[in-house]
């Protein structure tokens, strides 16, 4: 199963990321390699705890993207 996620530069350093599909699943790390790995730990987790629940793991839906662009 894949999840779009979305990454955000942290104000003193570091990222933290947020998976839109799983409300309240968010990680964080020192680098974008660790911040990945941690989110995918992350969702791992929100997943199995959904099916302990007897709930199906949300589907990710189209996510859109937000740029912004200094000038």
């Amino acid at each position: 199963m894949e999840y779009s996620v979305v990454i955000h530069k942290g104000e003193e350093g570091g990222y933290w990321v947020e998976v839109p599909a799983l409300p309240g699943c968010y990680s964080q790390g020192e680098t974008l390699e660790e911040t990945l790995e941690n989110v995918k730990e992350a969702i791992q987790l929100y997943v199995e705890v959904l099916s302990e629940e007897g709930k199906p793991p949300p589907k990710d839906e189209e996510t859109v993207f937000k740029i912004s662009v200094a000038i």
